[in-house]
């Protein structure tokens, strides 16, 4: 799949989409209720492999809300992971 960097979102169309928006707002509240889970810290090493599998799930909410910051000031300097 080839990235055509044109059409990728600017900071400003994340903030739009997900803290302007009340329906964008209920869905990153939802997504970062689904997927950002603590880590686990019982039973050994599927502890582990739970924690790690909870650690890749909540990197998307993670990176939308980087991107809403990026928006509004917050850690500008900062490189966000996946760009």
């Amino acid at each position: 799949m080839s990235r055509d960097y044109e059409d990728i979102p600017t900071p400003d169309m994340f903030k739009r989409v997900f803290e302007d928006s009340k329906e964008g707002s209920a869905i990153l509240e939802y997504l970062i209720g689904r997927f950002c889970r603590p880590a686990v810290t019982k039973g050994g090493i599927d502890a582990i492999l739970q924690t790690f599998s909870n650690d890749g799930a909540r990197q998307v909410p993670e990176y939308i809300v980087a991107k809403i910051n990026q928006a509004n000031g917050v850690n500008q300097d900062e490189p966000i992971e996946g760009d």
